[in-house]
C-alpha cells in the first residue's frame, strides 16, 4: 500500500523596497537578483512600501511615478508575477490597521533605540514627526501581517527583523499563538557593493555624490562615466587585497558582471592597469543591466499590464491580510465586522 505524501508548505517570505525610483546596483546585485533565484523554493511577497516613504515629505505625482517605476524594476530583475505576490502597501489596508494594534504593543524605549531613527532625525531635523518614529512598527506589521517565516535583510535591517519578533513574542504571550516568530534570511548568494566614490562606505541612492553610485536605469554611457572616476588607489596593481577597498568593490562589480572569479579576474588583469580595467568593468556592467533597463522602460510604456500586476498582487495579498486582521480583532476584544 503506497503512503500519501504530501509535500510541506513552503516557507513564507516577505520583503519590501521603498519607491524612491532609483535602485542601484547595489539593490539589483544585493537582494532583487537574489529574490528571483528564490522564487520556485519559497511562497514569496514583496511589495513597494509608498506608506514607508512619506515618513519624509514626498513630491505626490513624483511619488506615484516612483512607485510604478520600482515595480516595474523588480519584474525586470526577474520576480515572477506568477510565481510572486507583487503589490503596492497601501493598496493593502491591513499594513495600516495591524501598525495600529502593534503600536499599543512596542514600547516607547524600543522605538527610539532604533539606528534609523536617531539617522534620519539628525537628516530631517526639521520634519521629526511620529510616523518617522513609529515606522519600525509599521515594518513589523508588514512582516507578521502574511505569517511570515523568513525576511531577507541586510546588516543594517536586521534591528528592524528583531524588533518584529520582539512584538510578536509579546503579544504572543498575551493572546496565545497568533503571530509566526520571523527569522531574518541570509541568501546563500549575496553583495554588499560600495559607493564608487567612497569605497568605506556602502553604495545608497541617497548618496550627495551622484558618481557614488550606479542605478540599475543608469544608460551605459553614464555607467562607464561613473566607474571610470571610481577611487582605486596607487598601487596599479588588480587584486583583492587588505586596504584596496576601491579595487577590491570594483573587482566585486565585475565578478558579479560577468560571474568570474576572484582568481579568474586577477589572472585576467595581471600586469595590466586600471586604464584596461575600469572600461572592461564599466562595459561588462552596462551589458549586464541593460535587458533590465530595457525590460524596465517596456513596462513602464504598458500600464495596463503593470496595473494588473500590482491589482491582482494586492488581491491576493488581501486574502491573506484579511485573515490575520479578524484574528487579531477577535484577540484584542474588537467587535467582528459585518460585511
Amino acid at each position: 500500500m503506497e503512503e500519501n505524501m504530501t509535500a510541506a508548505p513552503k516557507k513564507r517570505i516577505f520583503s519590501g523596497v521603498q519607491p524612491s525610483g532609483k535602485l542601484t546596483i547595489g539593490n539589483y546585485f544585493g537582494a532583487i537578483k537574489n529574490w528571483a533565484e528564490l522564487q520556485d523554493e519559497f511562497d514569496c511577497l514583496y511589495c513597494v512600501v509608498d506608506m514607508h516613504a512619506i515618513t519624509v515629505r514626498q513630491d505626490p505625482a513624483k511619488l506615484r511615478q516612483q512607485t510604478l517605476e520600482v515595480l516595474a524594476q523588480m519584474v525586470a530583475c526577474g520576480l515572477d508575477p506568477d510565481k510572486n505576490t507583487l503589490f503596492i502597501q497601501s493598496h493593502v489596508s491591513g499594513h495600516a490597521e495591524l501598525s495600529w494594534i502593534l503600536n499599543c504593543y512596542t514600547m516607547f524605549g524600543e522605538l527610539s533605540r532604533m539606528t534609523q531613527f536617531k539617522d534620519k532625525s539628525s537628516k530631517y531635523a526639521d520634519n521629526i514627526n511620529a510616523g518617522l518614529f513609529a515606522y519600525p512598527t509599521l515594518m513589523a506589521a508588514d512582516i507578521l501581517l502574511y505569517d511570515t517565516d523568513l525576511v531577507p535583510v541586510g546588516v543594517d535591517q536586521k534591528q528592524h527583523v528583531e524588533l518584529a519578533r520582539d512584538i510578536a513574542g509579546r503579544f504572543n504571550g498575551i493572546y496565545g499563538d497568533v503571530f509566526t516568530i520571523p527569522e531574518p534570511y541570509i541568501p546563500k548568494i549575496g553583495a554588499k557593493i560600495m559607493s564608487l566614490s567612497e569605497p568605506e562606505k556602502k553604495m545608497s541612492k541617497s548618496d550627495e555624490n551622484p558618481n557614488g553610485y550606479i542605478l540599475i536605469m543608469d544608460k551605459p554611457e553614464d555607467i562607464m562615466r561613473k566607474v571610470k572616476r571610481a577611487v582605486t588607489d596607487s598601487d596599479r596593481r588588480i587584486y583583492m587585497g587588505e586596504g584596496k577597498n576601491g579595487v577590491n568593490n570594483l573587482i566585486s562589480i565585475y565578478s558579479l558582471a560577468t560571474g568570474k572569479t576572484y582568481e579568474q579576474i586577477e589572472e585576467e588583469f595581471e600586469g595590466k592597469g586600471y586604464g584596461e580595467f575600469k572600461p572592461a568593468v564599466g562595459e561588462a556592467l552596462a551589458e549586464k543591466l541593460r535587458p533590465v533597463r530595457e525590460k524596465t522602460e517596456d513596462l513602464l510604456k504598458n500600464r495596463d499590464y503593470l496595473e494588473s500586476i500590482y491589482k491582482s498582487g494586492a488581491e491576493k495579498a488581501n486574502a491573506r491580510a484579511v485573515r490575520m486582521i479578524e484574528k487579531v480583532y477577535k484577540k484584542v476584544g474588537f467587535v467582528k465586522k459585518t460585511r
